[in-house]
Formats: C-alpha cells, structure tokens, sequence
C-alpha cells in the first residue's frame, strides 16, 4: 500500500529536480508496522529521483528510523518515526538541503551557524499534529547542514511512546541538547543561534545603535506590523520593523478559516506568507528584538525605541503593533508544570495526553474549540469556566453538550495546578456560588482565557491606556501623542481579528504618512 498519494509523489518529483548532491536515506528498521510504512515511504521517494538511494543499515538504537546522508561528507540528519503529517514539508526540505539546494535563510544568521565553536547534539520531540514543530525541525535540519558539528534527530513522539513517557514530554516541540533539556516551543534559527551564541546580544545591540533614523518605525512583527510596514514602504519612506517575531501570536494560530479570499490556511503558513510579502519591499526587518521603553521626541523632535539588550532606535514616527499574549492564570504550580502538563497549544499537545483525563480553563470560543479538539484525543474534557455561563457561540456550545467526554463547570475560580514536582496531576477550584473548595484529578491543563495586551514597555511613556491596558486609538490609529499610531490587537480596537489587525495597520500607516506630510 502506498504511504504517498500519487499527487504527493508528482510534487515530489518535481522538487526534487532541485538535487545538486546524490543523497542515500540509510533506514533502520525492525519487524513492526511503523516500520513496514517508513520502507514503502523511502522507496516511493526514491523512487522520484535517481540521484536519491536507500540502503537498510540497522546501525541506529531507534527503530524504524533514517538518516539523510550526502555521501563522503559529514553532513545529515535523521528522523525517527515517519515524518508526515505537518512534518512531510520538513522532510522535503531535508532532502534537498542534505542534496545541495541553498537553505534559505539571512545570510548573517548562516554565517554564525558555521561559525559556532564546539559540537551540538540536538533531539527535538515533535507530533505530526504540531504547527510549531516544523519550524524547529527545520531550523536545526538546515543548521546540521551548515555546520557539521551540529546533529539533529527528530522523534516523532506517537512512535517512541516509551521514551517520550521515560523523558518525560509533555508538550512539543521539547528540544533537547546534549542529552538534558534544552528549550520548546516555537523557534527559528535566528533564535536558536542567538540562544547558543554568547556573543549575539552585544552584536545585536550594536547594529542597532548603528542604524540611522526611520521616517517610520513599526514595532511589532503580527500582521497589523506587517500591513503598515508594505503600506509605508510603498509611500517611499525609509521603513524599518522590529521585533520578536515575524507573524506574531498568529504563528500560534492552527486553522483559520475567516480571512477574506483564503478559505482555510493554518498560522505558520500565514505567518510564513507575511514575512515573504515584507521582504519583497525596502523595509529594513530586525527580528529577535524586544521594546522595552518608549520615549516620545518633544515637537516635532524623533522618537525613541529602546530594546532589551541596549539597543535603541530613532524615527519620525512611531507606529505599535506589539499585539496580545495569552493570559496566565496567575495560579500556584502554573508556571511550575508548565510543559509538564500545563499547556496553552491543545493542537499541538493534545497527543501527548491521548487517553488520559484533562482540563480546559475558558468557556470562551478558544476554550470550547479547544476541548472539541481535544475531546477525539483524551479520555475526557473538564471546561472551567469562572462566569456563570460560557461565552462561546451556541454552535460551538451545542457541540460541546451533545459530547459524551466533555464536562462544563460554571462559576468555577481555579485556585491552584497540583502535581508531584514532575508533572501536574490535578487542579483545584472554588465553586463562586456555593464557596466551596473542589479538586479534579488529571494530567493535563490547557489554559484558553483570552488576551493580554503587550503594553508593559509603554509605562511612563505617555501613551494613553484603558483600564485594560489597551493602547486608546482615534479612527485613524493616531494615539493622544502626536507621531505616535498603533494597531492590532495591542489597542481598543474591539474585534481581535487578523483580518481587522491588516486593516488597522494599513490605515495607521497612511495616517503616520499623511502626518509626515503635513510636519
């Protein structure tokens, strides 16, 4: 049976001819099914390009697995588990980095990869449900390529079970070095050299020190950041865009399904697609930094943004965009057990719970999708809810009262995350109508509470903030200091929607040009 549908196999093929090296997949295997799959899927790659062969060496502890190898080099990377799913982009990309095709990515990034001193041995634990995983996955792939010093094997967690179990994993991705834990979560190889290289901050902090002044800066990197940085690029002014991230919170984001003229795209393929866009117009994009004080310039003098590390920027006009995080629950053991069972990502991590109890913390439309999802995964779903009633759509709700695994709770004020100083086994609350105290036993907490503005670097800054720390814009972005405009979801704009994020950004950029006009 053929693991890739004959369309997959064309796309291949296709890709493929991008080969610049012969390349030879060395499988390991043993007598399971997993491993039946993982043989037919490297013989139907073969299959597409003759400079692609695979021999069965069994020189690998985890079975079934393969390597990537350029042959009479160093360079390769290996993958335990057939990596399909989310991960299948990951594989085709190995493929043709391992064979030669050129790793697309800043050239002073590339450079510091093969620059690193000493050896890294790099196990990244991943689920081919995972949004975020690729992007590891495929940072460290590329940088194995780079620098043979650099190892990198991606486990697909449904396959090893019993070491995910015995490592203790309970969300993915979970990036291990050098065999102790190491980071998770989303990273790319900016952010991942930065994390090695001792010396990144100083340098990082010196290139900004050294960049002129900006007719318009934008910090924040989401879509609202993204749409004013193509708006202000086209108006010929001199752009730059910092910040943590390109894409933002949307890279968090799994299906989406309401952007006008896209029926259904994911977060990372958004946030992907954004970047690209950004990149084709002169703006000057300095990610990995992160604002932490903003001092407006006095009449008509530049304004200043100042970074973690330093580092400062000057420019006419100001433009935020640094969006929303999600909300924590302030509670003791959350941040304790966090990645060892409390979690905000039920796409991504519901797997690693598959068959056990947990808890959604959130009656809103994230916390009630969020135990849909997860309630075709886990044993059951417990949703808490502190007001009296959820606030999801009746649709959503409907869903959730016609499932057998989902319990609702109302009133209900988590108290505390309990665990055995490994991994959460439980949470407490306090019902709101009665006053009582109640326990649930679980393994996992998936918090959904909405939205926290990042508006902490704006303290003593004079911007205008509502009572919920949102930045107060007029119709036109315009904040209450002149030259200063925000957008997103980082303001009172009151519909935290991409598609609104876009539009807030463009009109704040056209606002700040037509302030620049008018000086």
């Amino acid at each position: 049976m053929s693991v890739l549908d004959e369309n997959l196999q064309v796309q291949l093929k296709q890709l493929l001819t991008n080969l610049k090296e012969p390349i030879e997949l060395q499988s390991s295997l043993d007598d399971s099914a997993k491993s039946t799959e993982m043989a037919t899927l490297l013989d139907e790659v073969a299959a597409q390009s003759d400079l692609v062969t695979v021999r069965r060496t069994d020189d690998n502890e985890r079975r079934p697995s393969f390597a990537i190898v350029r042959p009479g080099s160093d360079i390769s990377v290996r993958f335990a588990g057939s990596p399909l799913g989310h991960e299948f982009s990951s594989l085709v990309l190995a493929l043709l980095h391992v064979g030669g095709h050129q790793i697309k990515e800043e050239q002073e990034v590339m450079d510091a990869v093969r620059n690193l001193p000493g050896k890294y041995e790099f196990t990244t634990y991943i689920s081919l449900t995972c949004t975020n995983c690729p992007t590891v996955v495929q940072a460290l792939n590329s940088m194995a390529v780079l620098n043979p010093n650099i190892t990198h094997v991606a486990v697909e967690g449904g396959t090893f079970k019993e070491e995910v179990t015995e490592q203790g994993i309970m969300a993915v991705p979970t990036i291990y070095l050098n065999g102790e834990e190491w980071g998770s979560g989303r990273m790319g190889m900016a952010e991942i050299v930065a994390k090695l290289d001792v010396n990144a901050g100083a340098r990082a902090t010196e290139s900004l020190n050294h960049k002129e002044p900006y007719d318009m800066l934008i910090v924040g990197g989401g879509p609202a950041g993204a749409a004013a940085s193509i708006y202000a690029a086209r108006k010929g002014l001199r752009v730059g865009l910092a910040g943590e991230r390109m894409g933002g919170q949307v890279l968090d984001t799994n299906a989406i399904e309401n952007l006008i003229t896209v029926p259904y795209t994911e977060g990372p393929e958004l946030g992907a697609a954004l970047e690209k866009n950004v990149h084709e117009y002169n703006v000057d994009v300095m990610s990995m930094v992160v604002a932490n004080k903003l001092i407006p310039g006095d009449k008509g003098e530049l304004h200043t943004v100042e970074f973690e590390g330093g580092g400062a920027l000057k420019a006419k006009t100001v433009i935020i965009a640094t969006g929303a995080r999600w909300r924590r629950l302030g509670v003791p053991g959350e941040e304790e057990y966090r990645t060892k069972g409390v979690t905000f990502c039920p796409h991504c991590d519901g797997p690693m719970f598959a068959q056990k109890p947990v808890a959604v913390i959130g009656g809103g439309n994230s916390g009630i999708e969020a135990a849909l999802d997860l309630s075709g995964v886990v044993k059951d779903v417990t949703v808490l809810e502190f007001l009296d009633s959820c606030r999801a759509d009746d649709i959503l709700m409907k869903k959730a009262e016609a499932a057998d695994n989902i319990k609702i709770i109302t009133n209900a004020a988590t108290k505390e995350v309990t665990g055995d100083g490994k991994k959460a086994t439980g949470l407490t609350y306090t019902d709101r109508a009665t006053d009582t105290e109640h326990s649930i036993d679980l393994d996992g907490v998936f918090v959904q509470i909405g939205l926290l503005p990042s508006t902490e670097w704006l303290a003593g800054s004079g911007v205008e903030l509502s009572d919920r720390k949102e930045v107060v814009i007029g119709h036109d972005g315009s904040t209450n200091i002149p030259g200063i405009y925000a957008a997103g979801d980082v303001t009172t704009e009151p519909f935290k929607q991409i598609v609104i994020s876009l539009g807030g950004g463009a009109t704040a950029a056209l606002s700040a040009f037509n302030y620049l006009m008018l000086a």
